[in-house]
This record gives structure tokens, sequence and C-alpha cells, in this order.
């Protein structure tokens, strides 16, 4: 349901279908931050709206055939992967249904409150010093932000988010800027999940350093694109650490000397 690939697929053609599905789904819905089939929806509590236009990609599904063998003469099985179009909702495209069965979402829960510690404003004061323009405007689905990889050197910002929630979505694209700015813009679709884990990691951190607890969100948001797996938290902890503290050293200045009497 996640958009997002393990890299650990190996089927050539399981891989093919993954990566060119996200690759589709990122051109016709760049916003888009979970994608699942209409039933599939209905399944987890939440209606897709009357309207909504399905993104389309493509399905696989096992084929077995018995063939001839063209060196043997002898018939074998064999299995190919067929492919078919398919449309998918991202879940900005739907409501939920029951509210007393819960939400999907829930697993990462908006938080709500101030930002005392001004952390949006210094992180939109280091990115503007390197050159990134950080603007606040509503985002169509469910994305509470995004970093443009197209050249254009942009954060994008949630214009609808509470002070709390925009300060951790700026140190979640900050950390994107720091770390995956520069990659191919192929590179981060395939490995999605990890970049991800890695940048909201890096604003967990960071927040909490200053004040700002993020977990209600970040928990579950490193779950879900982690799939909880612990060998893809080790893997980014270098990378995670590495790029919090210089974060947080860039947004932060040191408390000034004590002045002798």
């Amino acid at each position: 349901m996640i958009l997002a690939t393990d890299g650990f697929n190996h089927d050539p053609h399981r891989m093919y279908e993954e990566r060119g599905n996200l690759l589709l789904i990122f051109v016709q819905c760049p916003e888009a931050s979970h994608v699942a089939g209409y039933r599939t929806w209905q399944k987890l509590n939440r209606q897709v709206r009357k309207g909504e236009r399905g993104v389309r990609i493509f399905g696989g599904r096992d084929v077995r055939e018995t063939v001839e063998n063209e060196q043997t003469g002898e018939e074998e099985e064999q299995r190919r992967v067929r492919f078919f179009p398919v449309s998918v909702f991202d879940m900005g495209q739907t409501d939920l249904i029951d509210e007393e069965a819960g939400d999907p979402a829930d697993i990462a829960r908006q938080l709500t409150g101030d930002d005392p510690a001004g952390i949006f404003d210094a992180v939109a004061d280091y990115l503007t010093g390197k050159g990134w323009t950080v603007e606040r405007e509503q985002i169509a689905g469910g994305a509470n932000g995004y970093t443009t990889t197209d050249g254009t050197q942009r954060v994008v910002i949630d214009a609808d988010l509470s002070p709390a929630q925009a300060a951790k979505t700026a140190l979640h694209e900050a950390a994107h800027v720091i770390l995956h700015a520069k990659e191919d813009h192929a590179e981060y679709i395939e490995h999605r999940g990890i970049k991800e884990t890695e940048a909201e990691s890096v604003a967990y951190i960071v927040a909490g350093i200053l004040g700002l607890d993020t977990s209600a969100y970040s928990v579950g948001y490193v779950a879900g694109w982690s799939k909880c797996e612990a060998e893809t938290i080790k893997a980014t902890a270098a990378n995670v650490l590495r790029t919090a503290h210089a974060l947080a050293d860039a947004i932060t200045e040191p408390a000034p000397e004590p002045v002798a009497e």
C-alpha cells in the first residue's frame, strides 16, 4: 500500500514493474503519499470520493504455461509475468467511512500546537542561505511538503499545517535537501522507502534537540516507510546521525558567553 520499494526484490520482472509504477505515479500525481486500489481502500475503512480520477499503473500476474523445449522436445512448464493496466488512488482522494472503526492514517498523527523555538523560520533561513526558496502553499492530496528535484531548488510546505507540523515538515525537507537533492531522481524513486526513513529520522532527532516532540507523527511515519524492518533502520543510522547533528548545528546559535563581573 505504501508507495515505496524495498530494493530487495530480485525478480527482474517485478523490479521493473515496481520501478516503472513509481515513475508513473509521480508523473500523474507527484503529491501522492499512500496509494491503493478502490476495494483495498474500502477494506481499510476509506472510500474513494465520487469523481476522483485514478492513477493508472501496471499490475502483474504470474502466468504458467506449458511449452515445448526446442532442444529436448519435451514439454515443460514456464512462468512469465503478464502486465495489465489498473487504477489506484492516493489516500488524499479518499474519506473515512466509519470513524469508530479507526483510520489507517492515524499511524502518523498530524502534530498540533505552536513552534515556540522558531524552528520553521530557522530552517527557512538556513535553506535560503543555501540558495533554496521556501514557500507555504496549499498542496493537493495527502503530502505535507515536498522538495523539487528539477533544478528549481524549491521547498514547499503545505499552508494548512499547524506551526508544529510545519516546523517538523521543514526539518524533513531540509534533510532531503542535504541528503538527496543531488541524487539522480530515479535513484530516489527506486529507494524511496530508505530516503523517507532517513529524512523523517533526521527531523525527529533535530526537533527533539530543539524541544519539539514529534513522536506522534514521526514514529508511525518511519514505521510505514521502513516497513518496520530493523535492517533498514540500521542501514540509515550513520547518514541520519551525521545529518541530524549538522542540521541542528546549522540552525542553532551557540549560547552567549557569560559576561564576567
